[in-house]
């Protein structure tokens, strides 16, 4: 394990309110640097596995399935083709997170790039088959990824966001 790197075992409270909340907050932080810089601050992560090789980041709106209330989200992603991957990992938590649940009950929606604003894409779980194929590229993209699946019982979605 290097200076950088995660632990091969989940971390002691890694599921616990706390953690959520210090997830919540960072990324409200993010997407409102992101939003004020137009991405040029906040459009590349480098925590972790990126801290020396920064992987992008893009931020997802997402309506509430419930609610009906627009979130948006930060989220590492993977360029394959025309398409976006992003992976619904919540760092490895025991629950997959609430915008993959709203983007299963509305898929269409849009992703805020480098910039780019407001790019409408049809969002769907990638099939078992997909998943194989990128689940490789995207430990590639982000090594976490595979500690994250290491960490739970569940399989981590991957979800594929096709321009529209």
């Amino acid at each position: 394990m290097t200076r950088f790197s995660l632990p091969d075992e989940a971390p002691n409270g890694l599921d616990s309110p706390v953690t959520a909340k210090v997830i919540k907050y960072a990324a409200k932080a993010q997407v409102a640097i992101f939003r004020l810089t137009n991405g040029r601050v906040g459009s590349t992560w480098r925590i972790g596995a990126a801290f020396r090789k920064p992987v992008p980041t893009l931020l997802l709106e997402h309506r509430g399935r419930k609610s009906g209330r627009l979130f948006t989200t930060p989220l590492l992603y993977l360029r394959s083709g025309k398409d976006l991957v992003i992976v619904a990992s919540q760092g490895g938590l025991p629950k997959h997170p609430q915008w993959y649940f709203n983007l299963v009950a509305h898929p269409e929606t849009r992703v805020h790039l480098k910039g780019r604003r407001g790019v409408p894409v049809l969002a769907r779980v990638a099939s078992a088959e997909e998943r194989e194929d990128l689940w490789p590229r995207l430990v590639d993209l982000y090594a976490d990824f595979a500690k994250y699946q290491a960490w739970t019982e569940r399989e981590i979605p991957v979800v594929v966001l096709t321009p529209r």
